[in-house]
Protein backbone atom coordinates (compact mmCIF):
# COMPACT_ATOMS: atom_id res chain seq x y z
CA UNK A 1 0.00 0.00 0.00
CA UNK A 2 1.16 3.30 -0.74
CA UNK A 3 2.84 5.72 2.10
CA UNK A 4 1.07 9.03 2.65
CA UNK A 5 2.40 11.98 3.58
CA UNK A 6 0.23 14.61 6.09
CA UNK A 7 2.37 17.05 8.17
CA UNK A 8 0.25 19.54 9.17
CA UNK A 9 -3.12 18.04 8.50
CA UNK A 10 -2.18 17.47 4.93
CA UNK A 11 -2.74 14.09 3.34
CA UNK A 12 -2.21 12.68 -0.07
CA UNK A 13 -4.33 9.60 -1.23
CA UNK A 14 -4.27 7.42 -4.40
CA UNK A 15 -7.63 5.87 -5.07
CA UNK A 16 -8.27 3.03 -8.20
CA UNK A 17 -11.16 2.26 -9.59
CA UNK A 18 -11.52 -1.09 -10.93
CA UNK A 19 -14.41 -3.33 -12.64
CA UNK A 20 -15.50 -4.94 -15.59
CA UNK A 21 -16.13 -2.34 -19.13
CA UNK A 22 -19.51 -0.58 -19.28
CA UNK A 23 -20.30 -0.76 -15.68
CA UNK A 24 -19.80 3.44 -15.46
CA UNK A 25 -16.49 3.56 -13.98
CA UNK A 26 -15.61 6.75 -15.77
CA UNK A 27 -18.81 8.30 -15.32
CA UNK A 28 -18.71 7.77 -11.71
CA UNK A 29 -15.57 9.77 -11.24
CA UNK A 30 -16.07 12.62 -13.55
CA UNK A 31 -19.50 13.30 -12.34
CA UNK A 32 -17.42 12.99 -8.39
CA UNK A 33 -14.62 15.64 -10.40
CA UNK A 34 -16.30 17.98 -12.96
CA UNK A 35 -19.87 17.26 -11.51
CA UNK A 36 -20.48 16.22 -15.27
CA UNK A 37 -22.34 13.47 -16.99
CA UNK A 38 -22.26 11.99 -20.73
CA UNK A 39 -25.14 9.74 -21.83
CA UNK A 40 -23.04 8.27 -24.55
CA UNK A 41 -20.78 5.44 -23.70
CA UNK A 42 -16.74 6.52 -22.30
CA UNK A 43 -14.43 3.83 -23.08
CA UNK A 44 -11.10 4.29 -21.00
CA UNK A 45 -8.14 2.90 -23.05
CA UNK A 46 -5.47 1.70 -20.30
CA UNK A 47 -5.97 4.49 -17.89
CA UNK A 48 -6.63 8.53 -17.13
CA UNK A 49 -5.87 10.57 -14.15
CA UNK A 50 -7.81 13.01 -12.38
CA UNK A 51 -7.23 15.10 -8.63
CA UNK A 52 -9.64 16.21 -6.09
CA UNK A 53 -8.60 18.37 -3.39
CA UNK A 54 -11.03 18.04 -0.28
CA UNK A 55 -11.24 19.71 3.50
CA UNK A 56 -12.49 17.02 5.71
CA UNK A 57 -12.91 18.12 9.60
CA UNK A 58 -10.23 21.10 9.11
CA UNK A 59 -7.77 18.55 6.92
CA UNK A 60 -6.63 19.36 3.61
CA UNK A 61 -6.70 16.23 1.75
CA UNK A 62 -5.63 15.48 -2.35
CA UNK A 63 -7.15 12.65 -3.84
CA UNK A 64 -5.30 11.06 -7.56
CA UNK A 65 -8.05 8.89 -8.87
CA UNK A 66 -7.15 6.60 -11.06
CA UNK A 67 -9.58 4.86 -13.54
CA UNK A 68 -8.63 2.05 -14.85
CA UNK A 69 -9.86 0.14 -18.59
CA UNK A 70 -12.73 -3.00 -17.65
CA UNK A 71 -11.72 -4.51 -21.03
CA UNK A 72 -10.45 -7.90 -20.23
CA UNK A 73 -7.45 -7.47 -22.40
CA UNK A 74 -6.42 -4.59 -19.90
CA UNK A 75 -6.50 -7.04 -16.88
CA UNK A 76 -2.70 -7.62 -16.72
CA UNK A 77 -1.75 -3.96 -16.48
CA UNK A 78 -3.72 -3.53 -13.05
CA UNK A 79 -0.99 -3.77 -10.89
CA UNK A 80 1.01 -1.05 -12.54
CA UNK A 81 -2.08 0.83 -11.56
CA UNK A 82 -3.35 -0.17 -8.20
CA UNK A 83 0.00 0.07 -6.70
CA UNK A 84 0.72 2.40 -4.20
CA UNK A 85 -2.95 2.69 -4.11
CA UNK A 86 -4.51 3.98 -0.50
CA UNK A 87 -7.93 2.88 -1.04
CA UNK A 88 -10.39 1.13 -4.20
CA UNK A 89 -13.47 1.31 -5.44
CA UNK A 90 -14.82 -1.65 -6.97
CA UNK A 91 -17.62 -0.82 -9.32
CA UNK A 92 -19.99 -2.97 -10.72
CA UNK A 93 -23.37 -2.92 -12.98
CA UNK A 94 -26.59 -3.43 -10.66
CA UNK A 95 -27.73 -5.34 -13.94
CA UNK A 96 -24.98 -7.45 -14.84
CA UNK A 97 -24.83 -10.36 -12.66
CA UNK A 98 -21.21 -10.92 -13.85
CA UNK A 99 -19.58 -7.67 -13.51
CA UNK A 100 -20.52 -8.21 -9.66
CA UNK A 101 -18.68 -11.41 -9.87
CA UNK A 102 -15.56 -9.54 -11.04
CA UNK A 103 -15.32 -7.73 -8.06
CA UNK A 104 -14.75 -10.44 -6.38
CA UNK A 105 -12.10 -11.66 -8.04
CA UNK A 106 -10.66 -7.96 -8.12
CA UNK A 107 -10.81 -7.85 -4.44
CA UNK A 108 -9.09 -11.53 -3.70
CA UNK A 109 -6.17 -9.89 -6.35
CA UNK A 110 -6.26 -6.57 -4.37
CA UNK A 111 -6.29 -8.10 -0.92
CA UNK A 112 -3.40 -10.34 -1.96
CA UNK A 113 -0.86 -7.77 -3.46
CA UNK A 114 -1.68 -4.48 -1.13
CA UNK A 115 -2.92 -6.55 1.98
CA UNK A 116 -5.62 -5.37 4.73
CA UNK A 117 -4.86 -1.84 5.24
CA UNK A 118 -5.96 -0.94 1.45
CA UNK A 119 -9.42 0.60 2.27
CA UNK A 120 -11.84 -0.97 -0.08
CA UNK A 121 -15.87 0.44 -1.28
CA UNK A 122 -18.24 -1.36 -3.51
CA UNK A 123 -20.23 0.44 -5.71
CA UNK A 124 -23.11 -0.96 -7.32
CA UNK A 125 -24.02 1.85 -9.91
CA UNK A 126 -26.78 2.64 -12.48
CA UNK A 127 -29.50 2.57 -9.51
CA UNK A 128 -32.04 4.41 -12.16
CA UNK A 129 -31.93 1.06 -13.69
CA UNK A 130 -33.52 -0.60 -10.91
CA UNK A 131 -36.49 -2.26 -12.23
CA UNK A 132 -33.39 -4.24 -14.85
CA UNK A 133 -31.64 -4.91 -11.20
CA UNK A 134 -30.10 -8.50 -11.40
CA UNK A 135 -27.62 -8.27 -8.14
CA UNK A 136 -29.76 -8.94 -4.92
CA UNK A 137 -28.93 -5.63 -2.47
CA UNK A 138 -28.60 -7.94 0.45
CA UNK A 139 -26.15 -10.20 -1.42
CA UNK A 140 -24.25 -7.40 -2.12
CA UNK A 141 -24.10 -5.44 0.93
CA UNK A 142 -23.39 -8.77 2.85
CA UNK A 143 -19.95 -9.86 0.90
CA UNK A 144 -18.60 -5.99 1.31
CA UNK A 145 -19.18 -6.57 4.52
CA UNK A 146 -17.61 -10.13 4.83
CA UNK A 147 -14.35 -8.18 2.70
CA UNK A 148 -14.17 -5.34 5.45
CA UNK A 149 -15.41 -3.22 2.44
CA UNK A 150 -18.02 -0.38 2.46
CA UNK A 151 -21.01 -0.95 0.14
CA UNK A 152 -22.85 2.08 -2.16
CA UNK A 153 -25.84 2.58 -4.00
CA UNK A 154 -24.48 4.85 -6.89
CA UNK A 155 -25.86 6.53 -9.96
CA UNK A 156 -23.80 8.67 -11.84
CA UNK A 157 -26.65 9.66 -13.96
CA UNK A 158 -28.77 10.85 -11.36
CA UNK A 159 -25.93 11.90 -9.27
CA UNK A 160 -26.42 9.45 -6.19
CA UNK A 161 -24.66 8.42 -3.45
CA UNK A 162 -21.49 9.53 -5.64
CA UNK A 163 -20.25 12.02 -3.35
CA UNK A 164 -21.02 9.66 -0.25
CA UNK A 165 -19.02 7.02 -1.66
CA UNK A 166 -15.72 9.16 -2.13
CA UNK A 167 -16.11 10.66 1.22
CA UNK A 168 -16.37 7.75 2.98
CA UNK A 169 -13.56 6.37 1.60
CA UNK A 170 -11.84 9.56 1.88
CA UNK A 171 -12.69 9.51 6.01
CA UNK A 172 -11.47 6.18 6.50
CA UNK A 173 -8.13 6.67 4.10
CA UNK A 174 -7.49 9.07 6.69
CA UNK A 175 -7.94 7.19 10.28
CA UNK A 176 -5.54 4.47 8.26
CA UNK A 177 -3.25 6.79 7.48
CA UNK A 178 -3.08 8.25 11.40
CA UNK A 179 -3.45 5.12 12.60
CA UNK A 180 0.01 3.75 10.53
CA UNK A 181 1.52 6.87 11.60
CA UNK A 182 0.79 6.44 15.12
CA UNK A 183 1.80 2.76 14.94
CA UNK A 184 5.37 3.64 13.40
CA UNK A 185 6.07 6.92 15.37
CA UNK A 186 5.62 9.97 13.11
CA UNK A 187 5.41 10.38 9.64
CA UNK A 188 5.21 7.41 7.01
CA UNK A 189 7.26 9.71 4.44
CA UNK A 190 7.29 10.94 1.21
CA UNK A 191 3.62 10.75 -0.43
CA UNK A 192 2.84 8.59 -3.09
CA UNK A 193 1.51 9.70 -6.94
CA UNK A 194 -1.05 11.66 -4.93
CA UNK A 195 -1.85 15.27 -5.62
CA UNK A 196 1.47 15.34 -8.07
CA UNK A 197 -0.05 16.23 -11.10
CA UNK A 198 -3.27 17.98 -12.31
CA UNK A 199 -6.25 16.61 -14.59
CA UNK A 200 -5.01 14.99 -17.36
CA UNK A 201 -8.18 12.83 -18.97
CA UNK A 202 -9.26 14.21 -22.11
CA UNK A 203 -12.49 12.88 -22.99
CA UNK A 204 -12.95 13.10 -27.30
CA UNK A 205 -15.56 12.31 -29.48
CA UNK A 206 -15.03 9.56 -31.29
CA UNK A 207 -17.87 8.36 -34.10
CA UNK A 208 -14.97 5.62 -35.44
CA UNK A 209 -15.07 4.03 -32.17
CA UNK A 210 -19.15 3.36 -32.17
CA UNK A 211 -19.11 1.72 -35.39
CA UNK A 212 -16.73 -0.70 -33.88
CA UNK A 213 -18.48 -1.19 -30.59
CA UNK A 214 -20.55 -4.25 -29.74
CA UNK A 215 -22.98 -4.74 -27.01
CA UNK A 216 -23.33 -2.39 -23.85
CA UNK A 217 -20.65 -0.12 -26.23
CA UNK A 218 -22.59 -0.50 -29.57
CA UNK A 219 -25.03 2.40 -31.30
CA UNK A 220 -24.86 6.23 -31.29
CA UNK A 221 -21.54 8.15 -30.68
CA UNK A 222 -18.90 6.91 -28.28
CA UNK A 223 -16.47 9.02 -26.37
CA UNK A 224 -12.83 7.83 -25.19
CA UNK A 225 -10.79 8.87 -22.24
CA UNK A 226 -7.45 8.94 -23.03
CA UNK A 227 -4.66 9.35 -20.13
CA UNK A 228 -1.27 7.49 -19.38
CA UNK A 229 0.70 6.18 -21.85
CA UNK A 230 1.34 2.24 -21.44
CA UNK A 231 4.39 0.77 -22.33
CA UNK A 232 3.33 -1.37 -25.53
CA UNK A 233 5.03 -4.52 -24.91
CA UNK A 234 3.38 -4.53 -21.45
CA UNK A 235 0.09 -3.89 -23.30
CA UNK A 236 0.74 -6.62 -25.77
CA UNK A 237 1.49 -9.26 -23.52
CA UNK A 238 -2.12 -8.92 -21.75
CA UNK A 239 -4.07 -9.85 -24.64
Amino acid sequence: MATSSHSKGNYNFKIVLLGEGCVGKTSCVLRYVEDTFNDRHITTLQASFLSKKLNIRGKRVNLSIWDTAGQERFHALGPIYYRDANGAILVYDITDQDSFQKVKNWVKELRKMLGSDLNLAIAGNKTDLEKQRRVDVQMAEDYAKAVGAHHFHTSAKQNKGIEELFLDLSQRMINTSDDLARASGGSLGLSSLGGARGNTVTVVDDSQMSREKSGCCGGGSSSVVTGLPVDNNLAASSQ
